[in-house]
Formats: structure tokens, sequence, C-alpha cells
């Protein structure tokens, strides 16, 4: 689970100093605050350690990737190619890390940790290509560091700034390391010229480990079909726009993969786990992916909106239905966990339904051990997170949401600090909107217009 983040100079961010993540947090705010750039700085990392490219520092994307965001000066602060970086994060590890002492005896162990860090620094190169300028690994009291020696070169050395640790060379001539790989790998050159640093590939897997279990659902969802073709896959997720989401169904139910529920409650299928938010949400009374005949792997999604209606196919029913259908599917289908990040889940969707994704979250987080960031403008979604909080159940600690604001200096955060009461002290002026002017408005137009009628 990540549980800080770090960024300075990034797209309307000049800084976010120690942000903290909780199983649940959430993004509130205006338009082009700055909301979705916290979940693209994620996506970004992800999408660079999942590309075959080691030379590229950083994957920017394209319209193909989880997010475009253009180039370098596209997402340098004030669009500065001159200027620098930086961002890290922590995490909490879902085992202990045990890392055996390289000069020592093999039943020796250098440290054992539930957390780690990461922080890079990076910019262009005078080349007009990217170079990191350092990147670090904290683990414990031990922070490994690489950096590089000269401004304008692509030498780096190695070292432990904690100085708990003396990287020993091997033998021989003694050679620069070359550059990093991508933003965040040691090169192969550091396993061949130290004689105790094989450890540093443990710490370099669980950073990759951490974003291979982070999934996406952006605001734009597919509309749904009156048929589905299933070739028998399995994918990761539901896709960045839901299009997979009958896929993971099926592939779930192919491997009788089951839920649970919490401790002393029957686990259910995916497909009842759906069926059951839809129908608690007051959707749709039931839920159900048929094939279409037994010779062929071709399916509907036929649901029926009351106990005594027909069956009818989700193309026919309100457009809510498959808008919420993925968020649902994909909380319940990605392995125990893993980090979900969702882009407005609310679109398309009653009030109460926002509200009632705030369960979802809360049940999803408890069962299943995921972390959700949701980047959202539902005031429905944020009142019912604070009463699952004033109920007990869920606490502050598990529980982060911010106030995105733009300002003429960038972008600001702000914590929005909930009590074990589900209050929050200090709320942004007009951070819904301006509710009590709307309604002095609608006072004095009244009155307006009644002394008009009796003049």
């Amino acid at each position: 689970m990540l549980t800080q983040l770090s960024v300075g100079n990034f797209k309307s961010w000049t800084r976010i100093e120690k942000m903290r993540l909780a199983p649940i947090t959430g993004l509130f705010g205006t338009n082009s605050s700055g909301k979705t750039s916290i979940l693209q700085l994620l996506l970004m990392l992800k999408q660079t350690i999942e590309s075959s490219d080691r030379a590229q520092v950083l994957e920017f994307g394209d319209e193909k990737s989880l997010t475009n965001l253009g180039s370098f000066r596209d997402v340098i602060t004030d669009h500065k190619v001159s200027g620098a970086m930086d961002f890290s994060v922590s995490w909490d590890l879902s085992k202990p890390l045990v890392v055996r002492d390289p000069e020592k005896s093999r039943t020796d162990t250098l440290f054992t940790t539930s957390q780690l860090a990461f922080e890079c620094a990076l910019g262009q190169n005078g080349a007009d290509r990217l170079a990191v300028s350092r990147l670090a690994y904290s683990v414990n009291d031990y922070h490994f560091v690489l950096k590089r020696k000269e401004q304008a070169g692509a030498k780096y050395e190695l070292t432990d700034e904690s100085n708990g640790i003396h990287f020993v060379r091997t033998p021989g001539r003694v050679w620069p390391l070359p550059a990093p790989v991508k933003f965040y790998g040691f090169p192969d050159q550091v396993y061949a010229y130290y004689q105790n640093a094989g450890f540093l590939s443990d710490l370099q897997l669980a950073f990759e480990n951490l974003f291979r279990r982070l999934y996406y659902l952006g605001p734009l969802r597919e509309f749904p079909q009156r048929h589905y073709a299933w070739k028998g896959s399995e994918p990761a997720d539901t896709g960045r726009r839901g299009e997979q989401v009958v896929d993971a169904i099926l592939a779930s139910q192919e491997r009788r993969a089951y839920i649970s529920r919490g401790q002393g409650r029957k686990k259910q299928s995916l497909e009842e786990r759906v069926a059951h938010w839809l129908k608690e949400l007051g959707l749709i009374h039931d839920f159900k992916v048929e094939r279409i005949a037994k010779e062929n792997n071709v399916y509907q999604v036929r649901v029926q909106r009351t106990p005594g209606a027909a069956k009818v196919l989700i193309t026919d029913v309100g457009f809510g239905v498959s808008q919420i259908l993925p968020v649902l599917v994909l909380c319940y289908y990605v392995p125990e966990g893993s980090i979900i990040l969702l882009e407005q889940p609310e679109i398309h969707l009653h009030p109460s339904v926002q509200a009632g994704l705030a369960d979802v979250f809360v049940d999803a987080v408890k069962n299943r051990k995921v972390q959700i960031v949701v980047e959202s403008h539902s005031e429905h979604l944020l009142r019912r997170l604070q009463r699952h909080v004033a109920e007990g159940t869920i606490t502050p600690e598990q529980t982060s949401l911010y106030f995105c604001e733009a300002t003429d200096a960038g972008s600001r955060l702000r914590s929005l600090d909930v009590d074990i009461y589900g209050n929050i002290a200090k709320w942004p002026k007009d951070f819904f909107g301006d509710e009590f002017g709307e309604m002095s408005a609608i006072t004095k137009a009244a009155m307006e217009r009644k002394k008009g009628q009796q003049a």
C-alpha cells in the first residue's frame, strides 16, 4: 500500500510534500486544480516500469497508454525544460522483506523491513534527453543512492549515505558506473563491479511489484453492447475504459474465484457480488451474464429492474448501470492488496448511487485489503465517507481526504482532517459551490418577483 507521496515541478504542482495516502484516499476540488495530475504521475511511473525500453527514463505515453502526457516539456512546471523534477513514494510491503548480509554468512540478516521508500530527481542533460541526477532507496536507516558525478556527464557512483554499508569493489580497473535503467533501476554493472551489492536487486523488484499491483479506471467508459464475444482471455483488469469488464467476469467464473464478505459470511462469486451491489444501490433487482447458446462463445448481459419485471439487455436500461459496472468489477476482480486509481467514478450516477459508492469502497478495503485512490467532484461520496467514520465502520486513519485548489503560484493541496465523529473542521470556501449564496439569491429573487406582482 502506498503511504506517502512527494513531488516537485510536475505540471501545476510546484511542490507536494509528504502527502499521506490511506486505504481510502480522496482528491476533491475544482476543475484544473491538479487532482488528475496526481493520478497521472503514478500512471506515468507504472507505464515506464512496464515499458520494454530500458533506456527511456520516463515513458510519457501515447493515445494507447494509461496516460498520455506528451513530453518532458509538457509535464515540467511552467514548461521550463531547464528545470528539474523530483518525486518520492513510500509504501508498505505485503510481507516483510528479509535481506541477508552479503559480507557474512547466509544466516546473518542485514535487515528485515515491511516498509520501503524510493526517491528520484531528474532533468534534461543538455542534449534534449532526460537524465537521472539521483535515485535512492531507503530501508530502515539505510539510504542506498546512485547519483551522477558530473552535471553534464553519464558517470554515476553508488553509495550508502547512512554509512552503514561500504560497497566493496571487485578487484581490477575501477570503471565508472553508467546511467540507471529507466528512472529507478541500478545498472547491471553495479552487480559486476561490487562484491556486496546483489541485494539491491531485491529493492528494485519490490518497487516494480508495487506498480504492477496498481490498476486504473478512467472517467470515460465504453457504451454497453448487446452481445459480447469471449475468447477465453483473462484480463489483468477491466481496461481503462471498462472495455474488458465482461471478460473479467467470465474469467473469474472460469477459475472459480470467490470473494470474502467478512468473517462468518458466505463467499460469493464476482458475478454474485456485483449483482448484490447493483441491487443494494437501487439500480436493478438482478444481474446475469449469460451465454446465448451452448455451442458458441457469445454472451449477453441481462438485468431485471424489479422482482416482477422481465429480464432485458443491459443496453435497454439506464446508462448508470453500465457506468458503475466497471467500478464494481474492478474493486472485486483485481488481486487482494492491489492499488486502485479511480477517476470520477460518479459520472452519470444518481446522487444516492454516488453516496453508495463509498459503501462499496469501504467494503472492498476492509474485506479485500485493496487501496483506493479516488478523484471526484461528488459531495455525496464525501458525505457518505464522513458518515462511515462517524459510525465507526472505518477510522479517520483509514481515510486521507484532500482539497486541491488552483492558485497563481500553482496547485495547492489542503488536507481535510476528519475527526472520529466524521466532522471536517475547516471546509475550504465554496468547497462544493456557494450553497448559502444560491439560497440567498433564490430568496431575494422570490421577494423581488412578489413585489412586482403586488405593484
